[in-house]
């Protein structure tokens, strides 16, 4: 039996963005932050109330009706309930969160909640922190590695976007989706990426984030305004990723790297719809980030070995990707590639020559391919180096365990200190 903790743990990830969205239409954006407030609440009250009574049949219903009654006790106690009380209350008899399903353009409530997060008048770099933050469930310093931002930053993204809502009193409205398109691809984007490099978990994995991701994504797509090749492309990258997830996590819960995994396990079924989407991309003279790194993914799928791989074909992908969207995780991508192509002094001489300005300083994964590198020169010492870096920088502990192995080779080879 699951016990109450992992349960409201996985609740608070799966759940929480869907309950705020839910309450949210009811209450007004301009009450979001109470919203938040009381969901949170209500995952602590299910902390406290499942360890001593167990956990309910319904924790969903629980969970759904716990929040809407702290949230009708807090407008009581304001005595602002009004207009907002009756609606909150309209639900009092059911067990669960009421099916979300509009007959307009946004297919259901967190979809639309991530749009009016994207509101344009948000300044663009609030809308990513926020949504993330208020759908994603995600805290701040995880936030701050998927933005390669600092956690100061962060908060302080957050609070802007919520204080812009709050004045311009932003209703949970049928919003305007050509507008906000870009900025609600990028969240979708980064609720994909971090759950397939889980940074705060005790798996490598966060299977239902990017199912999340590709849910939302999939509502995007069919829609009108929404149906256009850069949803398409997205779908397709994701689509390529998930087809790996089996393969990457060894029985223990381990990494394994993309060299050792057997790529009979690889979800082939994934892999032919993110081809299916691929293909829908390619409409149009539009080239987004999504397409060249569908591109990409798809290398890596289509290639029988490790060993047949196109890395030359890779590595102008990654170029690509540095001229239309700068990044230095697209600068560590193409040294990588280069380091298959030409060996790994090339790949150390092109992170060499990447701007100190332009690393991002608590990247773990910049010194782990460090790392890698010198220790396929037999650059031992500085290898180690290098992952104890990373071992330090890193918080999910499949990472922290994977580097804790790959130093303790490091040892092995270097033998006893003299």
């Amino acid at each position: 039996m699951t016990e109450p903790r992992e349960l409201v743990e996985h609740f608070f990830r799966h759940e929480s963005g869907r309950l705020v969205a839910v309450l949210t239409r009811s209450l007004s954006v301009r009450r979001l932050e109470l919203v938040e407030d009381v969901v949170q609440a209500a995952l602590m009250q299910a902390l406290e109330t499942w360890s001593r009574r167990g956990v309910p049949d319904d924790p969903a219903g629980w969970l759904y009706r716990t929040a809407r009654n702290l949230a009708i006790d807090a407008l009581r106690r304001e005595q602002t309930h009004g207009r907002a009380l009756p609606h909150v209350a309209d639900g009092i008899g059911q067990e669960a969160p009421p099916e979300a399903h509009f007959a307009d353009e946004i297919g259901d409530e967190p979809l639309r909640l991530l749009f009016v997060c994207c509101h344009e008048a948000v300044p663009p770099e609030s809308r990513v922190a926020f949504a993330l933050r208020t759908l994603g469930g995600f805290s701040t310093a995880e936030i701050a590695r998927g933005l390669l931002t600092t956690e100061a930053n962060v908060q302080k993204r957050v609070e802007r976007a919520r204080d812009r809502l709050r004045e311009l009193g932003v209703e949970f409205e049928a919003p305007q989706l050509r507008a906000r398109l870009d900025a609600v691809l990028s969240v979708i984007y980064l609720l994909f990426s971090q759950g397939c490099h889980a940074t705060h978990a005790d798996v490598p994995i966060r299977r239902d984030l990017c199912d999340e991701a590709r849910r939302l994504a999939k509502m995007l797509a069919e829609n009108p305004i929404g149906g256009v090749p850069a949803v398409h492309a997205l779908l397709a990258l994701m689509s390529f990723h998930a087809a790996r997830f089996d393969a990457r996590v060894a029985l223990d819960g381990g990494i394994v790297l993309f060299e050792d995994q057997d790529r009979s396990a690889w979800n082939w079924g994934d892999v032919r719809e993110g081809m299916a989407w691929l293909a829908r991309s390619a409409t149009g003279e539009e080239l987004t980030r999504y397409h060249v790194e569908a591109g990409i993914a798809w290398e890596h799928c289509r290639a029988p070995t490790f060993a047949d791989t196109d890395w030359r074909r890779i590595s102008e992908g990654y170029e690509l990707l540095g001229r239309i969207a700068p990044s230095p995780v697209h600068a560590l991508n193409r040294a990588v590639a280069e380091a298959h192509l030409h060996g790994p002094q090339a790949g150390l001489e092109r992170l060499a020559a990447v701007d100190p300005e332009d690393i991002p300083a608590r990247y773990p994964g910049w010194h782990a391919v460090i790392g890698e590198l010198h220790f396929r020169l037999g650059q031992y010492d500085a290898a180690e180096l290098a992952w104890r870096e990373a071992l330090r920088l890193s918080s999910a502990s499949a990472d922290q365990d994977f580097l804790s192995r790959r130093i303790a080779e490091c040892r092995c080879l270097l033998g006893p200190a003299t």
